[in-house]
């Protein structure tokens, strides 16, 4: 049981859009990225998901509407709704999501990251 600096664990981190898993409760995983950019078109068919902003700035982009969630603010996704997560400046997140929950979801592209890195 070793407690997690999450500002240590982000400096460790070089790329947008990669995941990385800090530990795991139960069948999920906490994992921390930075985003910078639009991602990608997606759902999740099977997971909710949650992002947790930690810094900056988050927008997610639904068909009809969009969220801006800001630093200290989170949204859950539930499963099955498509959506885009937008970053304009850097943002830096932390995710709660179900171990099967693969980053872009029901879309496999050079940004689908397979394999997840614990750091």
């Amino acid at each position: 049981m070793d407690k997690v600096n999450l500002e240590e664990k982000l400096n460790l981190i070089n790329e947008y859009w990669s995941p990385k898993i800090l530990g795991e409760v139960n069948e999920s995983y906490i994992k921390v990225a930075k985003l910078k950019g639009e991602f990608l078109w997606h759902l999740h068919e099977q997971e909710d998901e949650m992002f947790f902003v930690i810094n900056g700035q988050l927008i997610i982009k639904f068909r009809d509407h969009e969220t801006i969630i800001n630093d200290g603010e989170f949204i859950v996704i539930p499963k099955g709704v498509e959506h885009m997560p937008v970053a304009r400046e850097e943002v830096h997140v932390m995710l709660i999501e179900a171990k099967s929950t693969l980053n872009t979801g029901n879309v496999r592209n050079e940004r689908t990251v397979e394999t997840l890195e614990k750091i």
